[in-house]
């Protein structure tokens, strides 16, 4: 093979290249805010007034009064023939809230919930110790989401 074959094996050898490469992969530019989330069942949530958490987590405890919002649920409103879909939000009747947790890890996490009731009666306090779960929704290229859900109701503190 002369200078010309090993030149043109080179080049072609080097085309080949870019398709052995794997593909970027765009990752969507949806931010993720660390925390805890907390529902507050439907058939609990006539007796809550307001709540306060207490997430613990590696020696760090980070406690604030919830700002509680009315929860909803999405309802499928169908997909037309071309494939466009759609949903819309109904209220549900919970309540939810929210405590930021920059260093949130999968580490075990204690969460104390205390508050009031419409007449100013204290509810039980309630106290729950669990693992906050880490998953990959958009591919493992794209990072890890760590999230924490706990749901509370008459009876108990549960995670989500």
């Amino acid at each position: 093979m002369g200078r010309i074959g090993l030149a043109l094996t080179l080049v072609g050898t080097a085309a080949l290249l870019p398709g052995c490469l794997a593909e970027p992969v765009g990752c969507p530019a949806i931010g993720h805010v660390p925390g805890v989330s907390l529902t507050v069942a439907a058939d609990y949530a006539p007796d809550v007034a307001s709540l306060r958490l207490k997430a613990c987590q590696d020696g760090v405890c980070t406690e604030k009064e919830l700002m509680l919002n009315p929860g909803a649920t999405s309802v499928d409103q169908g997909c037309t023939p071309d494939g466009v879909c759609s949903a819309t939000s109904s209220p549900d009747g919970t309540l939810q809230g929210f405590l930021e947790l920059p260093a949130l890890s999968e580490n075990p996490l204690e969460a104390t919930v205390t508050g009031t009731s419409p007449a100013g009666i204290a509810l039980p306090v309630r106290t729950l110790t669990f693992t906050p779960q880490g998953e990959f929704p958009y591919g493992e290229q794209c990072g890890r989401v760590i999230s924490a859900g706990l749901v509370l109701n008459e009876a108990d503190l549960r995670q989500r």
